[in-house]
């Protein structure tokens, strides 16, 4: 057998790479004096970023739903509280893109209901002879955008005098796929919201005790224990019965941001309180409170900048966790409230085992759910590992 080894004197055999010579990769540039070396922290972790395909994916799925909750009224095809009492729980609806073997437009077939006297239970039916083409760009449901300007411009509409359930309709004859685009604006940026502050806190608290330490240290730590050993859901519903029911609903939702922020700084406190307690002993820092500078300058102009790439990569960990957050109180009735429409609210049509049963499209909420998580997941991974200094 011959031995994977040359033998002692032999040359070695030298490998050419028949690759494409890329001059944009992170090792072509590794050189003395190449851009690699003369790279700001923010350009190095794109560089590293950017090959961690499956994050670069989900980053870019995030900026396209986050950017689409600022058109949600443009976007749905009803508005959020149309009501239409003769498609009560009304399937999803298929589309069609041809005719007699031919390509057209797309439409959809009118649908006729008929009530099960023995179960009492509506069926629906595709009339054949009755097709609805789908419009686009298209006059429809009058909205406020925003709450503040008046239109009735949609980017999908029904037919004139027709209907368009793509996901079916619950007990009041809604559109879920309309309520499912409405309520990403609140489920999405209750999470964003909650990370802020809880960000905010985390690096305050945390920072202090790491860069002070002493009683004040020993105090957060306490705490810290204290909050991460009480299960999450039943403090969060301990804490969100406190919201008065007369609160309006834009308070209700300030209250639930800060509910969730206040639970949810612990483990960004501990991160910076350990990544402080290894710098502050360095050089930079021991030369920083020589010159005068005092303890909040030392933490934001020094500390917090040397390792907010990690930061942010533990801030895009936490908004999944805001989400589920919302997404449980709101589930178990003790969140947000109509008339605000979120996620979770909307799950709340789909908490009888019965009505899973017989109308399974009410459980499409939880479809955006799973993708965000995961999304926001895979890039909070991509951003750590862009983020490790020892690679």
């Amino acid at each position: 057998m011959k031995s994977p080894l040359p033998e002692p004197g032999a040359p070695l055999e030298h490998y050419v790479s028949q690759a494409a010579y890329d001059p944009t990769s992170i090792e072509s540039n590794a050189g003395v004096g190449g851009p690699l070396a003369h790279a700001s922290q923010m350009r190095l972790m794109w560089w590293y970023f950017r090959q961690h395909k499956l994050a670069l994916a989900s980053g870019i799925f995030l900026l396209l739903v986050y950017f689409s909750i600022l058109f949600s009224e443009f976007l749905a095809p009803y508005n959020l509280h149309t009501r239409n009492t003769e498609y009560i729980y009304a399937p999803p609806i298929s589309v069609h893109f041809t005719r007699d073997g031919s390509l057209v437009r797309p439409y959809v077939y009118g649908q006729t209901m008929s009530l099960d006297m023995t179960t009492l239970r509506r069926d629906y039916t595709d009339n054949l002879n009755d097709i609805q083409p789908i419009r686009f760009f298209c006059r429809g449901d009058a909205y406020k955008f925003w709450g503040l300007v008046e239109s009735d411009l949609h980017l999908i509409c029904p037919a004139e005098n027709g209907q368009l359930f793509l996901l079916g309709t619950d007990r009041l004859g809604r559109d879920v796929l309309s309520r499912t685009i409405y309520g990403a604006r609140i489920s999405l940026t209750i999470g964003i919201f909650g990370v802020m502050l809880s960000f905010f806190l985390g690096i305050v608290i945390g920072g202090l005790a790491g860069y002070r330490g002493g009683f004040f240290d020993m105090m957060v730590q306490r705490i810290t224990e204290v909050l991460q050993s009480i299960p999450s859901i039943p403090l969060w519903m301990a804490l969100a019965t406190i919201i008065p029911l007369t609160w309006s609903p834009l308070l209700v939702y300030v209250g639930i941001t800060v509910i969730l922020s206040l639970l949810d700084w612990t483990g960004l406190a501990r991160a910076v309180r350990s990544k402080l307690l290894s710098l502050r002993e360095e050089d930079y820092v021991v030369a920083a409170e020589l010159l005068g500078a005092n303890s909040k300058r030392v933490i934001g102009k020094h500390l917090v900048p040397g390792f907010m790439s990690h930061l942010i990569a533990s801030a895009t960990l936490t908004v999944p966790g805001m989400i589920l957050g919302e997404t449980a109180l709101s589930f178990l009735g003790i969140g947000l409230r109509p008339p605000i429409t979120s996620w979770g609210i909307l799950l709340t049509e789909a908490r009888s085992i019965n009505i899973i049963a017989l109308y399974p499209w009410l459980l499409f909420p939880v479809v955006p759910v799973i993708l965000v998580i995961l999304a926001f997941n895979f890039l909070g991974d991509g951003l750590r590992d862009a983020a490790d200094p020892y690679k």
